[in-house]
């Protein structure tokens, strides 16, 4: 398995982008529960930062693409360098805000310019595509390392944005993320030989990539399974208190992304043969299926065999995640055309974005209605609508990889 990573890593500069690329994308899992604990220490009221926790997703689903549809066609160091700067100060800006007590509404407004944050995980992941478009065997390596690499952010962010809030001083989370953001995107930006080239306007045909059928179809799906790791979340913290054990949540959900990662350096060393279409929808009905065993341990356990039982099925469900998102990232290479490849990919992360960013509330909601137990619901439903939206979506998916790639 090992050999497999080794070969990815042999072209010149392929080390240096990603692991600079691992730090400037740390913000991206900080912030949210950055803001969500610096407003609770605050203001001593969880409502309004998560608010605008997702207030800042929905910011970030809006500008977004836009902004990598710009790193297409300008560079990405031309474009990440000014928005990482909008980005800071925007961040800065809600800090003193909520310091030194500013109207909640200019929260708001700090937290739209915050959006402007460029997608590192998609600019990554171009750098990739660009040095091994010829070779599919070594692209899957690489994507899937990057899903590695994602699911290593997920899993120390918002534990260390969450520790340094709670044990310094309530703005420390968001401070360190933004330390993170700047020295990250410095430093990857730097790395000027494995940037892939820009592709002027006059290059692009046609409006954005979304109108395009099968990005549709990733997006909605996508979606559905951020609707299931924003509801896992709240659920999980929800539940765990419920079991008299809330400082449990975070070890909870470190095995469900500790599933997810290991699937991921597994999936990456294997090679495939058969559709790529087909292997998506396969990895989000076994999602779906997996997070069946969820309600179960929640409903019939109690105490500390629920957590112990919740946790081993959130680890079998995470197995699916990392191959899931994967081949996504594969299939998003595959149906737009070089020119347009940042803002593909970045429109994927905005529907995952938005699904996390609507799970979280509606966990909340039932949660609070029904009890954490039946909150597991949310989450179950919304791998099952995944499993139907990948379902539904295959024909079209399907057509457009064959007009895409001309077989």
């Amino acid at each position: 398995m090992l050999s497999s990573y080794r070969q990815i890593f042999a072209a010149p500069g392929s080390l240096a982008f990603p692991l600079t690329g691992l730090i400037a994308r740390l913000p991206i899992s900080m912030t949210g529960i950055g803001i969500v604990t610096m407003l609770g220490r605050i203001k001593d009221s969880f409502w309004l930062g998560g608010l605008l926790s997702a207030f800042l997703a929905v910011s970030a689903a809006v500008l977004g693409p836009r902004i990598s549809r710009l790193v297409d066609r300008h560079g990405q160091r031309r474009v990440a360098l000014p928005a990482t700067a909008v980005t800071v100060l925007s961040a800065t800006g809600l800090l003193l805000g909520a310091h030194y007590g500013l109207p909640d509404w200019t929260l708001f407004v700090f937290a739209a310019g915050m959006g402007t944050m460029p997608s590192t995980g998609s600019m990554v992941r171009a750098r990739w595509a660009h040095l091994y478009r010829d070779d599919p065997a070594k692209l899957h390596t690489a994507y899937s390392f990057e899903a590695v690499a994602d699911e290593v952010c997920f899993i120390v962010g918002p534990i260390l944005a969450a520790t340094l809030s709670t044990s310094l001083f309530p703005e420390s989370g968001l401070v360190l993320a933004g330390v993170f953001l700047v020295v990250g995107v410095l430093l990857f930006t730097a790395q000027r030989r494995t940037e892939p080239p820009a592709h002027p306007v006059s290059r692009h045909t046609g409006g954005s990539v979304a109108r395009d059928k099968g990005i549709q179809t990733l997006v909605l799906t996508l979606g559905a399974v951020g609707v299931v790791f924003g509801s896992v979340e709240v659920v999980t913290v929800a539940f765990t208190e419920a079991q008299g054990h809330p400082a449990a949540s975070g070890y909870v959900l470190a095995v469900y992304a500790l599933g997810s990662c290991l699937a991921g350096a597994v999936f990456g060393a294997l090679k495939f043969t058969g559709p790529m279409d087909r292997r998506f929808q396969v990895g989000v009905s076994v999602m779906a299926v997996g997070m069946a065993p969820l309600v179960v341990a929640a409903q019939f356990l109690h105490g500390t065999a629920a957590l112990f039982g919740v946790g081993a099925a959130l680890f079998l469900s995470g197995l699916a995640i990392s191959p899931t998102l994967i081949t996504a990232m594969a299939l998003v290479e595959r149906l737009v055309p070089a020119a347009r490849l940042t803002e593909g990919m970045t429109w994927t992360t905005t529907g995952l974005a938005l699904g996390v960013a609507l799970g979280s509330a509606a966990a909340g909601v039932v949660v609070d209605a029904a009890g954490s137990a039946n909150g597991y619901w949310v989450p179950v439903a919304a791998a099952a609508l995944a499993a139907t939206a990948a379902y539904t979506g295959l024909p079209r998916l399907r057509h457009q990889l064959a007009a895409a790639t001309g077989l």
